[in-house]
Parts: structure tokens; C-alpha cells; sequence
């Protein structure tokens, strides 16, 4: 496929549209097919595997926390009430996507199959229940 764009860009926005955390108009990009966990995972692991496994899991654990904790900056800045501003807006956002890539990376260097592993909330009667 000859796209304009470079397919990191287009991959992530892909992964961003399918959770509703991006949103364009119909013909901005080309038409798309939504990006699957096992897609952004492969895409992650294919990025920054070599990278992620020298640095272990402690390490990247280390910076997953990092990012919760910019996360939590990101929705208190964001919070109901609040009046936030659009880069404020931009960067709950990024720190949503930054969680999910970090959190991707540590599946990735431990062996965890997330598409595999979220199948318990996709296969009826594996998660009964609500947390309050």
C-alpha cells in the first residue's frame, strides 16, 4: 500500500481511533481498518523490543509508573469542573496512549500475549461482576 504518511503515524492513529481517543473527518486519512491489540503489540515489539529487554522489567516498570503518574497530572488537569486548556486537553490524550505503549512494552519483554489475555472480557462468563 503507498501511503502519504509513514506508517508509525498511521498505525498509531489507527490504534487511537479504534479506542475513541482520536477522532478525524471522514477522508482525512485513507480508509482504515481498525488496529487491533495484537497489531499495536507486534507494531511496539518491532519499535523498541531490543531496547526494552536490555533494560528488564524493573526498569520499565519503573517508567510505566513514571507514566501513571503524568497520567494522573493529565486527569486532574482534566477533571469535571476544571476549565482546561487545549494543550492540557492534548496531553490527557498522550498520556493515555503513553500507558498503553509502556504497559504494551512490559507485556512484551515478559511473554504476555495481551490480545490473548484481554479475551477474558470478550468471552462470556470469564468476568462476572463489577468492582465499587
Amino acid at each position: 500500500m503507498n501511503r502519504s504518511i509513514p506508517d508509525f503515524v498511521y498505525d498509531i492513529v489507527r490504534f487511537l481511533f479504534s479506542f475513541g481517543l482520536f477522532t478525524l473527518d471522514v477522508g482525512t486519512l485513507p480508509l482504515m481498518n481498525p488496529l487491533t491489540f495484537a497489531d499495536f503489540q507486534q507494531l511496539i515489539r518491532d519499535r523498541y523490543y531490543k531496547t526494552d529487554a536490555a533494560r528488564g522489567t524493573p526498569g520499565t516498570f519503573m517508567w510505566l509508573v513514571e507514566e501513571f503518574g503524568e497520567l494522573a497530572t493529565a486527569l486532574q488537569d482534566n477533571a469535571p469542573g476544571k476549565n482546561p486548556t487545549p494543550e492540557q486537553r492534548a496531553n490527557l490524550d498522550e498520556e493515555f496512549a503513553d500507558v498503553i505503549a509502556w504497559l504494551t512494552t512490559l507485556a512484551n519483554i515478559n511473554g504476555v500475549d495481551l490480545e490473548k489475555a484481554l479475551s477474558k472480557y470478550t468471552t462470556p462468563g470469564k468476568v462476572e461482576g463489577v468492582k465499587s
